[in-house]
Parts: C-alpha cells; structure tokens; sequence
C-alpha cells in the first residue's frame, strides 16, 4: 500500500471511528515531560452538522482552513457538508501523517517545514511516534495565496520595498514568528508575529506610510493599533500602553503610534510588543513572518 493510500485509510477511521478507536496505540495519553501539552490527536472534535452551516462557516467558527476540515473528513462530498453528518475537528490546520518505516518524526518536519522542536511538542513529546499531527497548510497541493499580484509597470511600491522597524533601537526577539511554545503554559500555539522585548513606556513608531484603521483595545491584544499601508500590507502594535492616534489618521515612517505596554495577555511575562505583519489575500488578512519587513 503506497503512503498516499495508507494516509486516505488513516483519514477515514479518524473521520468514521474517532481518534480514540482509530488511533489505539499513539500513547496519547502519556507525555515524557510534565510540560508537555497534550497531543494535538487527542484533542481532536467532533462537530455535528447545522441546518444553514457550510463547510466554510464551520472552518471560520474553529478558526480553520476548510482544506483541513475536508482532508480530515474524507466523507464531506466535493466541500459539500450534510446536515446532521458528524466531523472531525482538529485543534489546528494541519494534516494527520503516518511516518514511513525508517523515517523519523523529524525527517517529517524537515518535509513539512515545520520546526521540529514545535512538532515533537504538538505531539505529547513522544520520542517515536508512528502517526503525528503536522500543524500548517503545506501539505497542500496548492498551499493558499498570501499575496496579491502587483503589475509590473505599476508605480505602486511592491511589497518587498515596505520595511522599517516599530522601535528606536533594535530589539531583542523574546518570541518569534510560527509554532511556537507559550512560555506561560507550556501549549503549543501559533504565534501570528514577533514579540520585541522592550520597557515600558518605548516609543513605537510606524515602520512605513499608511492609514490607521484600527487604535484601540482588542481582546488578548490589548491596546492595539493596525495600519495599512499599499501593496496590500497591513502592520499591528499590540498591547500598547497608550495610543497616540486615532482612526483614519495618516502616518508616515517613523510616526509615534503609542508606547511598549503589558495589555492584553502577552505571551511573556517580559514586556515587549507584539508586532505583525500580514497580507491581504482570499482567506482575509493573512499573517506573515515579519522577519523580511523588520529593517533597522
């Protein structure tokens, strides 16, 4: 049986059995370490099916891609969802993945490009498991647009050229971009930007020319202020300690836009701000490593 194969079976005793009749010898229950969260199979969902509800406004209410839902639920019908059908939910994107005889879980995050230390986390710190959970969306044939296409006589500045940095000097990366380990809870999570480590009260400034659309509080955020700038960029400043402008306001590199605070539910107990960078694209304003646009 090709992996393909064995990975569609997989699938579907995960959708028509339950992870915990599908999957009886993943030891999902025992982590090596105390810290260790507990493993992404074991906190698997099950979801049944409204009148009125898609595939789509099912995916957005987990906050999901609905390419999950369908390669974790082989019986939805062309993205097409039955009422009163139960389906799979699992706690992130991502994919269930045998690994291959003579492979190890790291040759698989190598494949996947996920950061090995976040994979053997996501999965309970087993030292050889033989099924894992691959969180993201690279598996996909044809991962999701994150850009949109800028004509080349455009005189519209591209997205590579919009970079700066939201602090007088350059920081300290206290947590940085992608899977990620919440030092406060030990829980594997998605960290959607940077966190530059500085004291209350620093200055924060604009990284490059925009509207302000957004300048208050916003939920584990905090005081928070989102600009959006051309090419289809947008730049946020979370858990500020105050704001220094207001919405609709228009910025320039190097505008005050509030100061470094501790509001909201910073990831660390360190201050710092959150910075994000994210792109406009079909599934909204999608969140992308800030590592290419932060230039001091």
């Amino acid at each position: 049986m090709t992996f393909s194969a064995r990975l569609l079976l997989l699938c579907s005793l995960v959708s028509t059995l339950g992870l915990a009749s599908a999957l009886p010898n993943l030891e999902i229950a025992n982590a090596q370490t105390a810290n260790c969260p507990t493993p992404a199979l074991n906190r698997f969902q099950r979801h049944k099916v409204a009148r009125g509800e898609t595939l789509e406004s099912i995916a957005q209410s987990y906050n999901l891609a609905p390419e999950t839902l369908i390669v974790m639920n082989p019986n939805v019908n062309n993205g097409r969802v039955s009422v009163g059908s139960e389906l799979q939910i699992p706690p992130y994107n991502g994919i269930v993945v045998e690994v291959p005889t003579g492979q190890s879980w790291r040759e698989v995050a190598a494949k996947y490009k996920v950061r090995p230390d976040a994979l053997f986390e996501i999965n309970g710190c087993q030292a050889n498991p033989k099924i894992v959970f691959v969180p993201g969306l690279n598996w996909l044939p044809n991962p999701p647009q994150t850009t949109s296409v800028i004509p080349t006589n455009s005189n519209t500045p591209t997205r590579a050229s919009i970079s700066g940095y939201p602090l007088e000097q350059a920081a300290t990366v206290g947590l940085g971009y992608g899977w990620q380990i919440n030092p406060r809870n030990q829980e594997v999570f998605f960290h959607s930007g940077v966190d530059l480590l500085a004291t209350v009260g620093t200055p924060v400034e604009a990284i490059a020319p925009g509207t302000v659309v957004f300048a208050q509080d916003q939920g584990s955020y905090g005081q928070l202020v989102i600009i959006n700038h051309s090419a289809g960029l947008q730049s946020r400043y979370a858990h500020l300690a105050t704001i220094k402008v207001k919405v609709n306001q228009q910025v320039k590199t190097g505008d005050l836009l509030g100061t470094v605070g501790t509001t909201g539910e910073p990831a660390s107990k360190e201050p710092h701000l959150h910075f994000e960078m994210r792109s406009s694209s079909s599934q909204g304003w999608v969140a992308q490593d800030p590592k290419s646009y932060l230039k001091k």
